[in-house]
């Protein structure tokens, strides 16, 4: 980074002193569980139409239901639901078209007569983690006058509702469909206002390719330009360096700090994404700093079902506005200066108000080992602790260094907290 974008950094940061300390105030796709067990290949499609997917696991044939049910070829399984017993039903890029959300879970069904004939369907993809529940049971009719259609991919198990790593992509609405989206700022209706954002589209942007996306909210009194002057917290050029060009976006306050209706804004502006471009549904991100730290907090305790990690520079959880806690797991990673004394690691002689406090509420809820003393920077470079014993998918890391109230850490010439970020959002 030149020494132009550093002080001018710092500059804003000066403004955000103001963020934490001095207001008054109180302090992944949906989630599944276990897949069940793959139906068999069932009968033809009916009339050449793609086949349907049945309560067993991921991506399996539907089965007849007694005596007349149709079957065909198995298309990849959608996002993951909460509870129930098999995987929901959608085709991915078969006739029945792109994946579409988890239907919900059941058990499997009896064997049937013949299936109607048709020609064959076509095969899925693998699907994400099946719902909750016990193995789906749906068995193939009996041969029918058309071809048998093919048996789709299994998903990958789930794990007590986690998504597990390195599950295929679930393609938003916009995939496969062109988009009159372009990069720049924007405007969005949310609670009968007129909001802002900027939106980063990469210069190679693929209709068929689903993205990642990443939602960065800014600090005090700052601005989307000045995020997307930072390259999105410095994470856009690590994803082009590894061949992992993202979507970013970056949201404007309406006012010096973000409110209970920038819920509301995540929520609409989230949904837009969906439906115009072709993102990844499990891999949406949010990250920010300071207030935008505070912000990103207050997102995934209620959240977890839209955001699939996120990362807290410098956060706070008062002075801000939190919702109703739902203490559902979310992967979580988060940074703190031991001299920051504007969102300090713990404030005061206080119990429950500092960043260690939201370390140990998402350590705790997602299944860690929470020491009796978390191992914090005492010399040298940055210490990043990573929590024992996490539910399967939701690493819980907290990283602190010898430092103020910033985003930028310097060692070796090299900004860590950056590294650190991309390396700990890479890993889905």
């Amino acid at each position: 980074m030149t020494n132009t974008r550093f002080h001018f950094v710092l500059g804003a940061l000066a403004v955000t002193a103001i963020g934490c300390s001095s207001e008054q105030g109180a302090p992944q796709n949906e989630t599944g569980g276990v897949a069940g067990t793959a139906g068999k290949t069932g009968g033809g499609a009916n009339g050449g139409s793609a086949g349907k997917t049945d309560a067993g696991a991921s991506g399996s044939a539907q089965s007849g239901a007694s005596g007349g049910g149709t079957s065909g070829a198995g298309g990849a399984a959608g996002a993951t639901t909460s509870g129930g017993a098999g995987a929901g039903a959608g085709g991915s890029m078969s006739q029945a078209g792109r994946a579409g959300a988890a239907g919900s879970a059941g058990v499997g069904a009896s064997a049937g007569s013949g299936a109607m004939a048709g020609s064959a369907g076509n095969g899925g993809r693998a699907g994400a983690g099946g719902a909750s529940g016990g193995a789906g049971a749906g068995m193939a009719g009996a041969a029918g006058g058309g071809a048998a259609g093919a048996s789709g991919a299994s998903g990958a198990a789930g794990s007590g509702g986690a998504i597990p790593f390195g599950n295929p992509p679930v393609l938003s609405a916009g995939c496969g469909v062109s988009t009159t989206v372009t990069s720049g700022k924007k405007t969005i209706r949310s609670t009968n206002q007129d909001r802002t954002y900027i939106i980063d589209i990469p210069t190679s942007y693929d209709m068929n390719k689903p993205y990642r996306l990443f939602y960065t909210s800014h600090w005090i009194g700052s601005t989307s330009e000045a995020v997307r002057d930072q390259d999105y917290y410095f994470l856009k050029p690590l994803a082009n360096a590894d061949n992992a060009p993202a979507i970013f976006v970056a949201p404007q306050s309406d006012g010096s700090t973000w409110q209970e209706k920038d819920h509301a804004l995540f929520d609409d502006i989230l949904a837009y994404v969906k439906e115009n471009l072709c993102i990844d549904t499990t891999r949406v991100f949010a990250t920010g700093f300071s207030f935008g730290g505070m912000i990103t907090y207050s997102l995934s305790v209620n959240h977890q079902k839209d955001i699939r990690a996120a990362v807290g520079i410098a956060p706070a959880n008062y002075n801000i506005y939190v919702p109703s806690k739902n203490h559902q797991p979310i992967a979580w990673m988060q940074t703190t200066g031991m001299s920051d004394t504007t969102c300090p690691w713990v404030n005061g002689s206080s119990t429950t108000q500092g960043a260690k406090f939201i370390a140990i509420e998402h350590a705790t809820d997602n299944g860690c080992t929470v020491p009796a003393s978390i191992p914090t920077w005492q010399q040298g470079s940055h210490v990043c602790y990573d929590f024992e014993g996490c539910g399967a998918s939701f690493p819980t890391k907290v990283c602190t260094f010898d430092g103020g109230h910033t985003n930028i850490a310097n060692e070796n010439n090299k900004n860590w907290i950056p590294e650190e970020s991309w390396k700990f959002f890479k890993q889905f």
